[in-house]
């Protein structure tokens, strides 16, 4: 199966915030380059929040370019077997922790966002990655910086979109 069609079988399966979803189905099926980073209109990337629900703790990174604190993510790649691994991937590249793995059920939530030019939109596809017991992080050339935060101060330094994935990662697990 190639990456796009499962795009396409993972957002057709997602429940939630309906009205994006179908932006996101939409955008697709305009583009069917729509996965790439080369697809100016926009693209789909993945992203994973690493959490240590035993310590209730998430990992965020400072992004180099951005100077923001995000969750780990990023383009999707032509090896990638799916939204899932691209996700899983992005987050033990940037965080070093070796053995995470993707809290089942898929997706958490959606989020489209503005980028800089040449390119207009991410329509990012958000999991959570379960960090092992012990584990520890290495910052990747892609960050500033990588930190614990507990859960009740992800508010004070990370977007609404973070805040809103946390809260339903925490709902879920």
């Amino acid at each position: 199966m190639s990456l796009y069609d499962d795009a396409v079988l993972v957002l057709k399966g997602y429940e939630g915030q309906e009205d994006l979803r179908q932006t996101y189905l939409d955008h697709l099926a305009a583009h069917p380059d729509g996965m790439w980073k080369a697809c100016h209109a926009g693209h789909l990337t993945a992203s994973a929040l690493v959490v240590d629900p035993e310590h209730g703790r998430v990992l965020l990174t400072l992004h180099r370019k951005l100077r923001m604190w995000l969750q780990m993510g990023g383009h999707c790649e032509p090896g990638d077997a799916g939204l899932a691994a691209a996700a899983l991937r992005e987050a033990t590249e940037e965080s070093g922790i070796p053995g995470l793995t993707l809290l089942p059920g898929g997706p958490l939530r959606l989020d489209r966002h503005p980028i800089p030019a040449p390119c207009h939109w991410h329509f990012d596809v958000q999991y959570a990655a379960l960090a092992p017991p012990g584990a520890v992080h290495a910052i990747s050339d892609e960050s500033l910086d990588l930190r614990w935060f507990a859960y009740d101060e992800v508010r004070e330094v990370a977007d609404d979109s973070i805040v809103r994935l946390l809260q339903a990662i925490r709902a879920r697990l």
